[in-house]
C-alpha cells in the first residue's frame, strides 16, 4: 500500500482541487440520477434494493444502485441491464452510523426478521473493531487490503455473480486518531431533545434513557453545558444552557422528573431543540443536539426533509451537529437516519444498560470532537486490471464523482478513534497483475475548513490470498458482517456461504478473537437461522 498527503488552503485550494477533479459521468460508480450540489446530500428516503453488478461494458465499471428500478426488484434483472457503465470511479460520503445493525440484533433477539428496508450493510460493518494503524495527526490513514472469495474449499458463489471465479474483497480503511484524554477536548455543549410520547413508556425505553443521561451528567467535565428539551404532542424546554459545574444535582433532577404522556411529534422536538442549541451555543465548543426516540412520529410533520428544512439555516451557519440514539423494539429506523445524514451527524441503538453506557459513558463525553468535516472517500479502480466491481452497501451515502472535490457537497462527519470501512466485491481480469484501486479520501479541517487528502493503494498480489484462515481476522470479520447483511436484505455477495456456515465462521473469529461484538454476531446469525428455517 502506498499513501501520499495534499493539503489545500485558500484560493490555492479552488484552483488545485479544479484542475485534479476526477470528472466522471455519472457517481458512486454511476449513478447520474444521485448526483446533486450544494448542501443537499443524495437521499431520497427509499430504500434501495441491493446494489447490481453491471455487466462489463467495454472497460466500464458496474453500477452501485438499482438505477430507475423498483425497490423491490431483483439483483439478477439487474444483470441484464445492457447500458454500458461510465467510469471506474465509486464516491461517497463517509458513514460511522451503526443503528441499523443494533436494531437488527433486537429485532433478531424478538423473534423477528428485520425488514429488508431497515438493513445497511454499512452499518453492520462499521460496528466491528478493526486493525488499521491511527494517524499521528488529526487526519486520517488509509488502509487498503483483501482477499480471495474462492480458494481451495470453493465456496458457492451468490446468486447472480456468474461462475464466482475472478472474485475478491476489497477492504478500503479509514481511521482517525483518538482522543489522548478527555481534557484535551473543547468544551461541550450538548442540548438533549428527549421523546417522552406514550410509546416511551415500554421498558428499555425512557428508562433506559433516563439511566444514561444520568450517568453522562456525572461523567461530563466542569466546563460542559447541557440543555434539555422534551417532546410529545407539543415540544418544552425543561432546562436551557446549563455549565455543569455546580448544577448537576439540577439537571438530574430534572430528568429523573421526565414521565411518558401523549403522541410523538417529533418536528416539534427538534425545532425547538435547534432553538434551543442556537441560543445557548458556545464559541470554541462543540455544539451538538442529541435526539432520543424511538422516531415513532405520528403527530406534526413526520418527513425528515420537512423537518430539518425548519432548522437548516441555524444548522449551516452555526455548525450544530445532530447525534441520533434510538431506542425501542418498534423503531422509526428510516426516520432517525435521514434526520442525522440531514442534520451532519450520525445515529446508534440501545437497547440494554450496557450499550447505553458504552455510547454515553465510553464514547459520547471524548467523541464530541471532531476530526473531520464533509469527509468523503473515492476509489478509482484500474480497467486494466478490474473487469467488474460494487460497494456493498452506502446507497444513501453516494456522491457524484465530479462533486468528490466540491466541498460545497455535504460528506460525513467523524470524529476521534473512528474507523469507516467501505466493502467492495472486486471481478479481476483473467491473468491480472499489478495496481488494483486507489483510495482518496477528502476532508475539511473542523475548525480552520481548509480541505485535506489522503490516499492508499492495493495492487493484485495483497489481495490474491484465501479469505477464510488465511487474510487478517478482522477483515474476515468484515466478510461475515457484510455477508449477513445482505442475505438479511435478500441480497448476494461472492462466495457467499449459507447461515449456518456463517455462524460457524463468525463463533470461531469470536473464540480467536475473544471479542464480545464478534460472539454476538454470531448469536445474532443463529438467530436468523432459526427464522428462517
Amino acid at each position: 500500500m502506498k499513501l501520499s498527503t495534499r493539503t489545500y488552503r485558500g484560493a490555492a485550494a479552488a484552483i488545485l482541487a479544479g484542475g485534479m477533479l476526477l470528472t466522471a459521468g455519472c457517481g458512486a460508480g454511476g449513478q447520474a440520477d444521485r448526483s446533486h450540489s450544494g448542501e443537499q446530500r443524495a437521499n431520497d428516503g427509499s430504500k434501495p434494493a441491493p446494489a447490481p453488478i453491471a455487466p462489463d461494458g467495454g472497460g466500464g465499471a458496474p453500477a452501485v444502485g438499482v438505477d430507475g428500478g423498483s425497490e423491490g426488484q431483483r439483483e439478477d434483472d439487474a444483470l441484464q441491464d445492457s447500458r454500458p457503465p461510465a467510469d471506474y470511479l465509486s464516491t461517497f460520503a463517509l458513514d460511522v452510523d451503526t443503528a441499523s445493525y443494533g436494531y437488527a440484533r433486537r429485532t433478531l433477539a424478538d423473534g423477528q426478521r428485520p425488514q429488508p428496508g431497515d438493513i445497511r450493510p454499512e452499518e453492520f460493518v462499521n460496528s466491528f473493531r478493526q486493525d488499521y494503524p491511527r494517524p499521528k495527526g488529526d487526519g486520517f490513514s488509509v488502509t487498503v487490503d483483501g482477499a480471495r472469495t474462492r480458494g481451495a474449499e470453493g465456496e458457492a458463489d451468490g446468486e447472480g455473480w456468474s461462475d464466482g471465479e475472478g472474485w475478491s474483497l476489497v477492504r478500503v480503511g479509514l481511521s482517525t486518531r483518538p482522543s489522548d484524554r478527555a481534557g484535551e477536548r473543547p468544551p461541550a455543549a450538548l442540548t438533549f431533545v428527549i421523546d417522552i410520547s406514550g410509546s416511551m413508556a415500554e421498558p428499555g425505553r425512557l428508562d433506559l434513557v433516563q439511566e444514561s443521561l444520568g450517568i453522562l451528567t456525572d461523567e461530563l467535565r466542569d466546563d460542559d453545558s447541557i440543555a434539555v428539551v422534551t417532546f410529545s404532542d407539543e415540544a418544552e424546554t425543561r432546562l436551557p444552557m446549563t455549565r455543569l459545574k455546580g448544577s448537576r444535582e439540577r439537571i438530574h433532577s430534572v430528568i429523573d422528573s421526565l414521565e411518558p404522556t401523549d403522541s410523538t411529534n417529533v418536528e416539534a422536538g427538534v425545532r425547538t431543540g435547534y432553538d434551543e442549541a442556537v441560543e445557548g451555543r458556545r464559541r470554541g465548543a462543540t455544539n451538538r443536539v442529541v435526539l432520543l426516540s424511538d422516531a415513532l412520529a405520528n403527530t406534526g410533520e413526520t418527513d425528515a426533509d420537512a423537518i430539518l428544512d425548519r432548522i437548516d439555516d441555524a444548522r449551516r451557519e452555526y455548525g450544530i451537529t445532530l447525534f441520533g440514539v434510538g431506542v425501542g423494539s418498534e423503531y422509526g429506523d428510516e426516520l432517525m437516519e435521514r434526520l442525522a445524514d440531514k442534520g451532519d451527524g450520525h445515529t446508534t441503538y440501545v437497547s440494554t444498560s450496557q450499550q447505553a453506557r458504552k455510547v454515553f459513558v465510553d464514547q459520547l463525553p471524548t467523541h464530541v470532537e471532531l476530526r473531520a468535516r464533509d469527509a468523503k472517500a473515492q476509489v478509482a479502480f484500474d480497467p486494466k486490471t478490474v473487469k467488474q466491481f460494487r460497494l456493498i452497501g452506502y446507497e444513501n451515502r453516494a456522491v457524484a464523482d465530479e462533486d468528490f472535490r466540491n466541498d460545497r457537497v455535504d460528506g460525513g462527519e467523524v470524529g476521534p478513534g473512528h474507523t469507516v470501512t467501505a466493502l467492495y466485491a472486486v471481478r479481476l481480469r483473467e491473468d491480472a497483475s499489478g495496481h488494483v484501486a486507489t483510495a482518496t479520501v477528502r476532508w475539511l479541517d473542523p475548525r480552520t475548513r481548509a480541505p485535506h487528502e489522503q490516499t492508499g493503494s492495493v495492487e493484485t498480489d495483497a489481495i490474491d490470498g484465501a479469505l477464510w484462515g488465511g487474510a487478517s481476522k478482522r477483515l474476515q470479520i468484515t466478510a461475515v458482517a457484510a455477508y449477513f447483511a445482505e442475505s438479511l436484505r435478500g441480497g448476494s455477495m461472492p462466495g457467499a456461504p449459507g447461515l449456518g456456515e456463517l455462524a460457524e465462521r463468525a463463533g470461531s473469529l469470536a473464540k480467536s478473537t475473544e471479542d464480545g461484538a464478534v460472539r454476538q454476531l454470531a448469536e445474532a446469525i443463529r438467530q436468523a437461522q432459526k427464522l428462517r428455517d
